[in-house]
């Protein structure tokens, strides 16, 4: 996982990154997960509307990528754009607990082995937005992270049915970890969006909120713990009924089911247990399927995260979670 540290505004971050790809022999001319096709840039140049009205900030680090790397902006903003709008293989587990004593966000990032040495961890500190921790399997959009106020996001993927001009889901995440303080402020803002796929969103703050937000191009449903429990969890589909009509039974979703559901019994099961260890141990595959990936088939769980709100710690694998260790990443600076 390469790691990298973004100080100054959103252009000069976006350049300083984009120069050093480039000085590096890598130019940002194509992506190894789907192909760059007419349809993907008329797209995208739709997409570039709506970013210009709620996120024009976003458009000028692109614009420093475009910029450093020698790379056309249309093709940096077709890459960005269409991710999660067309096709992705992308998969992952969420799910978060509050229960006064704890209030964790943990997440498994489930990806392509071939790619595993591009995945970033980025720590932001920029002008006019909340610097947070973030990881990500591509660039300037992120997948999950933490900010300064100590609000936690993460997201799913779901293979989409719909889409529309607007935010895919790593740029719904990475604009709610740059403007928002809270899980209230994160929902009011996705009501307020353009949303362009389909995902789900797991949110959680530091005062103990936690909420999953499924949302596509034409809905937005808020999921909030049962009455009697203390969590909220999700893989890769819909869950609650008003957004089940939306599920894709025809895509590989990498067992999301079996993630989603060994997750829930998990945390039912063990309520009066919850801590970090508990949550790592979940990730790890300890409760049942969520990890235990074929790497032959170039699929693994990339990273592991855990988000400790109440004590301001993170706790990151880079790699499978069955394999390696959790250690702590000490700096961010929280408020």
């Amino acid at each position: 996982m390469y790691h990298g540290r973004f100080t100054g505004t959103h252009y000069e971050v976006g350049y300083k990154w984009g120069r050093m790809l480039l000085k590096n022999g890598k130019q940002l001319n194509h992506c190894p997960t789907f192909a760059l096709t007419e349809d993907k840039y008329a797209f995208a140049r739709e997409c570039v509307k709506e970013y210009q009205t709620y996120f024009p900030k976003v458009l000028d680090e692109i614009q420093g990528i475009a910029d450093g790397n020698e790379v056309p902006l249309q093709t940096i903003q077709t890459l960005l754009f269409c991710m999660y709008c067309f096709e992705f293989d992308n998969k992952c587990t969420c799910f978060a607990f509050s229960s006064g004593e704890e209030i964790v966000f943990a997440r498994n990032s489930d990806f392509l082995v071939s790619l595993e040495k591009l995945y970033m961890n980025c720590l932001y500190r920029l002008q006019n937005g909340y610097s947070f921790n973030g990881n990500t399997t591509a660039f300037v959009q992120m997948e999950d992270g933490v900010n300064q106020h100590g609000l936690a996001v993460g997201l799913t993927f779901v293979y989409p049915k719909l889409r529309k001009p607007g935010f895919n889901a790593g740029m719904l995440l990475r604009y709610l970890l740059e403007k928002c303080k809270t899980t209230a402020e994160a929902i009011e803002q996705l009501h307020r969006l353009p949303i362009a796929s389909a995902q789900t969103l797991t949110i959680a703050d530091k005062s103990g909120e936690i909420a999953v937000a499924e949302c596509n191009p034409r809905e937005i449903e808020i999921i909030r713990p049962c009455v009697g429990e203390k969590f909220v969890a999700t893989a890769n589909n819909f869950n609650s009924e008003k957004m089940r009509s939306y599920r894709n039974p025809e895509i590989d979703d990498w067992r999301s089911e079996d993630r989603y559901l060994n997750a829930c019994a998990a945390l039912r099961q063990h309520k009066s247990g919850y801590s970090v260890a508990f949550a790592q141990e979940v990730l790890s595959g300890k409760y049942g399927f969520m990890c235990q990936y074929d790497r032959k088939q170039n699929a693994d769980t990339v990273w592991s995260v855990v988000y400790d709100l109440k004590r301001k710690q993170i706790w990151r694998v880079e790699g499978n979670p069955a394999r390696k260790c959790f250690k702590e990443d000490n700096r961010m600076k929280f408020n």
